[in-house]
């Protein structure tokens, strides 16, 4: 099997988190009800229900990818990182 190209890297980030999203979802509202949420300060959130899953869902999404994008990141061999070049940072 050849290098991952970066755009495959990605793909496989994203999709893999859009999947964890999906089941996090369905996990996560089948016990809550998106119309009995609450602020911290105990004032109701007033936004639909379809709002809450659109917006609770791109919040699973962005952490699950962040963790996604870290494992892929640690499984590089210091042979792919070092490939890339130093990275030119000016000392002070």
């Amino acid at each position: 099997m050849g290098e991952m190209t970066a755009g495959k890297r990605w793909m496989s980030v994203l999709w893999s988190a859009f999947l964890v999203a999906a089941v996090l979802e369905m996990l996560v509202f089948a016990v809550v009800d998106p119309t009995s949420l609450h602020w911290l300060d105990g004032d109701a959130i007033e936004m639909s229900p379809r709002a809450i899953y659109t917006l609770a869902f791109f919040v699973f999404w962005a952490v699950s990818a962040v963790g996604a994008a870290l494992a892929l990141l640690l499984v590089r061999t210091p042979e792919q990182l070092n490939r890339e070049g130093p990275l030119d940072v000016p000392l002070r």
